[in-house]
């Protein structure tokens, strides 16, 4: 009987702007077309990754993109303390071909990943909005280890969801109100603010 041998997986990790976040970049894709966040342990269930990862009793959160998880630390641990342990122990559970999630668990498709569609509801203003988005907002928020989502427009105001290392993030208003409306302002002089919304 042939056996599959497993190929050694390499992970890197990169700063981001949330000092509590890191992003853990893996030569596999983790989450195709897609993205998954679990702020505790209880919504982790249906993610072994995530539950081993939670049971570090530093972790705060989980988000799975692409090639890369983002993972969330409390304010009272440093990342020199943790890091080299936390990407020992990402690399060993890919070495060992564990799964990510539960048999059968596929993250419910994420429309606004494929980008935000513009439907043919949508306002010329709206589209506007979510071509800008996906165009020079999500690579650079991506980047960044983290996933931003249209939720709405309305008399001026457009409604953002931050996910990954922006939820939470210090720098996340500054990059919302001076980078993000600063754009969307020069782009679609209809819009007067950005704010940031919570699930």
């Amino acid at each position: 009987m042939e056996t599959t041998e497993l190929v050694p997986t390499n992970v890197y990790t990169e700063m981001t702007p949330n000092p509590e976040t890191m992003k853990f970049v893996t030569d596999k894709i983790l989450v195709l077309d897609n993205y998954i966040e679990f702020k505790d342990i209880e919504s982790a269930k249906v993610s072994p990754l995530a539950m081993e990862l939670f049971s570090f009793p530093f972790v705060k959160g989980v988000f799975f993109m692409n090639n890369f998880v983002t993972v969330t630390k409390d304010s009272n641990t440093e990342w020199m303390d943790i890091n080299t342990s936390l990407k020992d122990f990402i690399k060993q559970y890919f070495d060992e071909g564990k799964p990510i999630f539960e048999k059968g668990f596929k993250p419910t498709p994420s429309a606004e990943i494929k980008s935000d569609p513009v439907a043919s509801s949508d306002t010329e203003i709206v589209s506007k909005i979510k071509e800008m988005l996906e165009t020079y907002i999500k690579p650079a928020v991506e980047m960044d280890g983290g996933a931003i989502q249209f939720k709405s427009y309305n008399a001026g105001k457009v409604s953002l969801l931050l996910q990954g290392s922006c939820s939470g993030c210090p720098s996340s208003t500054i990059t919302l109100k001076a980078g993000i409306e600063g754009l969307l302002k020069r782009m679609v002089p209809e819009v007067t603010e950005v704010v940031a919304e919570n699930e």
